[in-house]
Formats: structure tokens, C-alpha cells, sequence
């Protein structure tokens, strides 16, 4: 039994490790893979402990106790959940009533462990997100698989014991699976395709609970020798010195992000791998690494970590809905979130968790009778008594009242109704336009002062799009951008302001699109300059959904070579924490790059929030023109003809 406990502690440390990279990841997502890759390590220790239980119990009695099992687990999972689904329900009641629409049917997914089956169906579109729709019980998913594994697992062993017997043919059926799910996961993975069906899914997810059961089968805790010799003892440290630094370098490496394909194509399964053989030395007693791994720190964190984890999106959503601006206090605003988190967790520790996993009737009675006893002073338990009362009530009106809500389809706004039809402009006007770059002819260069007296000349003459000169950009400016030729590639906000900038400059090649990153469309450039359609001006405008690293923005300039003039629309994300990460890593390569022009949109807009719709990043009608005049008159003045 000690060994047992010795083996908890470290684990506990290990979770410890698992929910921080959690809460980095939501707080910057492009530097962190940490988050994602968390819950792998959570479903790994589940299959492992869970697993390792069970066979003890049937080799040890011939029997489990599966009433003793679900008790447990109800007790401590279910108070904190319940907890959190009422509480975030009065909130939203209260404070944030855009999210009441089908809060109803996240409460009962949740309950009955299958919100990720929900998700995949009713899965957040980019519009939801960026339209401060996103919801505060997105990460439960993980808690529905963890749920249904509960379930049906012991039903599973159960079989297993009863048919297979052996245990090398539980271990190979186990392991069977476990690959089924990976593969499954692989080759359902269909690049450019929502990824909601395969990373929500309970079979796809599988194999990091299987890792966990595989490890239960042949490295059982009870059978684990604490006297190992100094040779042994030393291997086995440095193993998990290596599974260390592989788990710390996978969840800080771009290859890994849930964005791209090897995530799914074997990333996950590589870094639940390495995991297993990690908690299978931390398992060891002969071992140091369940002792380097506890310590104080650690242990509270660990002992915290379901709350921690429970109470960490719903806290971010919240509270940035109410500040807005993160962009501008990124440090200040995340230690605050950072600090709420860890008050709630604490506190629904003491008072939600523990106390629901000793309890009794014997124990609900007394409690009961403190906090409905008016005539003695038991302010904790009358106080306690009260919130939880008032939460449920206003929880409960709010989640009755979801299904009178009608829900606000973004994806049918006015922003993404004119992003869709931009888009199928793009396309069809691109094909001529692409024609057209392709089949220009080498001629004499007509010099920029010739260009010039004729634009100014036509200005008088024959004036164009006179309706956008109250957006800042003169009728001889407008004229040049008639003759201006351009390739440009971008993201939404780009794809909202297409239809203008096609209009001011007729010779734009433009291919923007939504959820775009910088790394996912440099195979898009070099598809454009392999065809000849990447003009001698390249706008682009990336950054509104992530930062990117130095080497991926080099890559990119060198594609477009030195002899092309690069325009590159900095980012006005205030809502988002990378906005100023962006924009300063532009304003580094324009120092390097004698061809890269930042054109400054964040600071030109950034005065003028009328100019943008609720989300404070695309810009509205008007504030589409504002965009696009001062855009095209960058390129007009700084341009190649």
C-alpha cells in the first residue's frame, strides 16, 4: 500500500505538469501545444490507474467491485461538474445572455458524458468564435470521453478476465485497439477538413486510454520491485529524464499544433507513447522520479487539477468578453485570469470536492441541520447553503430558459454573408486575372513619373470611383491603382474587403479566405509564383488568427524573392493576445527585408472602433472602404508598375 501512495504523489505532479500546459495553451495558443497535448496525459493516467486497479482486484480477490467503483467516481466527479454547469448558468443568465441559446441541451450533454458527441455535431464555426460566441464548456469533451471510459471500461476488463484470461492475450487485444483508434484518427484525417469529428471522437481518441491499459498489463504497480541495483536504478532514471524532455519539447513544437496534419497523423499517438513510458517510471518505486516530481507545488496543483481544469475556460471567456482589449495588457490581464483560476479551483476543493467525496447521508443530515438551524451560528454552512441555493435557482432559470432563445447564426451575419459572396468573386474573377499575369508580355517600363502625369491627367479627365475619396485616397491615387497589378493573399479580414479592393485596383489577383495562418499558406504562394501569378506587388494580410514564427515569415520572403515589393497589412485583433506579437515581429522583418512594407492598419483604424463590427477585428461596410482606400493607397505610392 505504500508503494501505492508513493506512486499517487508523483502522479499528482505529473497532472501538475499536464493542467499548466493546459492553462498556457489557452493563454497563447501558438506557443504552446501544451494545452491540447494535456489531455493525452490525462487519459493515459486514466487508463493506467483505472486498469491497474481492476487486475489487482481480480488477482488479488477473483472479483471487482464495480458498485464501489461508480460510487467513487460519481462522488468525485460529478459535485464539481454540477457546480460548474449551474454556476456558469447563473452567470450567463445574469451577465452574458448571447450565450443562453442550447445551454439547455451543453447541461444535459454534459450530464449524461456525451458533450463531445455533441460538439461534433454542433461544433463552433470561426464566425462563433470570433463573434465572442465562444463557450465556456468547450473543454468538457474531454470529461465526457473520461466519463464513458468509466463506464464501460470495467465492463470491458470484466470480459477480458472472463474470456481472454491470459494475460498476454488481454495485453494484445488491448493493444489491438489502441492502434485501431490511431489509425482510425489517421486515416479519417482529410487535410483543409473540420478535424471536430476525429479530435472530439471517443473511438479516435482511444488509444492514449489504451496506452494507459497497455502499461496496467505489464508493469502492474504491485508487482514492481522497490530494490533495484544502482545500474538498473540509474537506466531507469534516465529514461524518464528523456520522456521528460520529449513531452516539454512536443508541447512547445509547431509540428504538433492541432492545426496541422502529423497532430493527427500519428503527433497524438507519439506524444500519449512517451507519456506511458514516463508515468510507467514515475510508477517505479525504484525510481527517483516520483520524489523529484513531489513537491508542494506540484502537489497542490495536482490535488487541483480537476477544478483547475474545470473553472480555467469558463474564467477566460468570461472575462475577456468583459475587458475587450486583452491586446493591450496581455501580462496583466492573463495573471488575473491566472489568479481566478486558482481561487475558484481552491475553493471548490475545499468546499465542493472534498466534502462530496466523504459523503454521506449521515453527513448531508448534519449538514442540513447547521444550515437550516436558525437558532445556532453555523455562518459556513448557512452561508454555503444559501449560495448554493440562489446559484441553483438562477442556474436553473437560466438553463429552462435556453430553449426560448433563439440563437444568432454568425455564419448568417451580414459579415459572413458578404465573405461568402467575396469569395465566390474571388474565384471566378482570378481565373481571367490569373490568365492575364500569365500572358503579359515583356515591354519597355514606362517610368513612375510618366505614370504619374498620366494618372493626373485622367484625374481631371476621366475621374473613377469619386465615392471613395471621402475615405482619404485622392482621384489620382485611384487612377494609379487602375494600372497597379497585384497578387495578394490573406485572411477573413482581407475576405471581408475583397469586393472594394478589386474595385479600386481591376489587375488584383485576390485569394483570401477565412482561419488562414501564415504557415498554411505558404504552399499558396508557391503555387501562385509557379504558374506565373505572383505579381510584382504581393499584399498580404495574415495574423488575425495566430502568431507565427520568424523562420515561417523568412520562408515566405524567400518565395517571394527580393525583386518583388511586399506589402504586409499589419494586424488590429485587439480581443486576441498575439495582436502585438504580430505586428512587432512585421516591424523586425521590414528592418531585415528592403522590399517588405508594414502597411499600418492597427495604428490608422485603431481610434475608430465604429469602424468595426462587434467582434473589433472585420471591419463593418464602411469601415471596409476606410480599409481598403488606405490599403490601396499604400500600394499606389510604394508600388511597382
Amino acid at each position: 500500500m505504500k508503494r501505492k501512495n508513493r506512486f499517487i504523489t508523483g502522479y499528482a505532479g505529473l497532472r501538475a505538469l499536464a493542467v499548466i500546459g493546459v492553462i498556457l495553451y489557452h493563454l497563447n495558443p501558438n506557443r504552446f501545444m501544451g494545452g491540447y497535448l494535456g489531455v493525452p496525459i490525462f487519459l493515459v493516467l486514466s487508463g493506467y490507474l483505472v486498469t491497474d486497479h481492476m487486475f489487482h482486484a481480480y488477482e488479488e480477490r477473483g472479483k471487482y467491485d464495480f458498485k464501489s467503483f461508480y460510487v467513487r467516481r460519481i462522488k468525485k466527479l460529478y459535485p464539481q461538474m454540477i457546480a460548474l454547469l449551474w454556476g456558469c448558468s447563473a452567470y450567463i443568465l445574469l451577465f452574458q445572455q448571447n450565450l443562453l441559446a442550447k445551454l439547455n441541451q451543453i447541461v444535459v450533454a454534459n450530464l449524461l458524458n456525451v458533450y463531445n458527441f455533441w460538439q461534433i455535431k454542433n461544433g463552433q464555426s470561426y464566425f462563433e468564435r470570433f463573434a465572442s460566441n465562444e463557450s465556456p464548456f468547450v473543454h468538457l469533451w474531454t470529461m465526457s470521453i473520461e466519463g464513458q471510459f468509466y463506464i464501460i471500461w470495467p465492463l470491458v476488463v470484466f470480459l477480458l478476465v472472463k474470456l481472454a484470461k491470459k494475460k498476454k492475450i488481454i495485453f494484445w487485444i488491448i493493444t489491438a485497439l489502441t492502434v485501431f483508434s490511431a489509425l482510425e484518427m489517421a486515416f479519417l484525417f482529410k487535410p483543409g477538413v473540420d478535424t471536430s469529428r476525429i479530435y472530439y471522437g471517443t473511438d479516435t481518441r482511444f488509444f492514449s486510454l489504451g496506452l494507459g491499459a497497455m502499461l496496467a498489463v505489464f508493469w502492474p504497480t504491485w508487482k514492481l520491485n522497490a530494490n533495484l541495483e544502482k545500474g538498473d536504478r540509474r537506466l531507469l532514471n534516465v529514461i524518464g529524464a528523456i520522456a521528460l524532455v520529449g513531452i516539454l519539447l512536443m508541447s512547445t513544437s509547431p509540428i504538433f499544433n492541432p492545426q496541422k496534419a502529423f497532430a493527427y497523423r500519428g503527433g497524438m499517438f507519439l506524444f500519449s507513447l512517451v507519456t506511458m513510458i514516463f508515468v510507467g517510471v514515475i510508477a517505479h518505486p525504484g525510481s527517483s522520479w516520483n520524489k523529484w516530481l513531489t513537491n508542494p507545488v506540484f502537489s497542490w496543483i495536482g490535488s487541483r487539477s480537476y477544478g483547475i481544469y474545470l473553472y480555467q475556460f469558463p474564467v477566460m471567456i468570461f472575462f475577456e468578453d468583459k475587458v475587450k482589449d486583452i491586446a493591450d495588457h496581455v501580462i496583466l490581464y492573463h495573471l488575473i485570469e491566472i489568479i481566478l483560476i486558482l481561487v475558484i479551483a481552491e475553493l471548490s476543493y475545499r468546499f465542493i470536492e472534498k466534502p462530496f467525496g466523504r459523503i454521506d447521508w449521515e453527513k448531508l443530515r448534519q449538514f442540513l441541520s447547521k444550515a437550516l438551524n436558525l437558532q445556532a451560528n453555523h455562518y459556513q454552512s448557512k452561508a454555503l447553503f444559501a449560495t448554493g441555493i440562489v446559484v441553483f435557482i438562477l442556474g436553473s432559470f437560466g438553463i429552462l430558459k435556453a430553449p426560448t432563445v433563439k440563437a444568432e447564426n454568425p455564419n448568417h451575419s451580414e459579415l459572413a454573408t458578404q465573405i461568402k459572396s467575396n469569395r465566390n468573386k474571388q474565384l471566378k474573377k482570378n481565373k481571367k486575372l490569373i490568365k492575364e499575369a500569365q500572358s503579359k508580355k515583356k515591354k519597355s517600363i514606362t517610368s513612375k513619373a510618366e505614370i504619374l502625369a498620366q494618372a493626373k491627367k485622367a484625374a481631371t479627365t476621366k475621374p473613377v470611383n469619386k465615392d471613395f475619396e471621402k475615405y482619404g485616397i485622392s482621384q489620382v491615387d485611384l487612377q494609379l491603382a487602375q494600372k497597379i497589378q497585384v497578387t495578394a493573399i490573406g485572411d477573413s479580414v482581407m475576405a471581408g474587403s475583397s469586393q472594394n479592393l478589386q474595385k479600386l485596383m481591376p489587375h488584383l489577383i485576390v485569394d483570401a479566405a477565412v482561419s488562414r495562418q501564415l504557415g498554411d499558406t505558404i504552399p499558396l504562394f508557391e503555387e501562385y509564383k509557379k504558374k506565373g501569378a505572383l505579381n510584382n506587388n504581393v499584399l498580404i494580410g495574415l495574423g488575425t488568427n495566430g502568431a507565427f514564427a520568424p523562420k515561417e515569415l523568412d520562408r515566405l520572403m524567400q518565395i517571394i524573392g527580393p525583386k518583388r515589393q511586399v506589402f504586409w497589412i499589419n494586424t488590429h485583433v485587439p480581443t486576441r493576445d498575439w495582436q502585438d506579437q504580430v505586428n512587432g515581429e512585421l516591424d523586425a522583418a521590414a528592418k531585415k527585408y528592403p522590399n517588405l512594407t508594414i502597411i499600418k492598419w492597427h495604428e490608422f483604424a485603431g481610434s475608430h472602433q465604429d469602424w468595426f463590427y462587434d467582434d473589433h477585428t472585420h471591419p463593418t461596410t464602411e469601415g471596409s472602404k476606410f480599409y481598403s482606400a488606405y490599403v490601396t493607397k499604400t500600394l499606389v505610392t510604394k508600388g511597382k508598375y
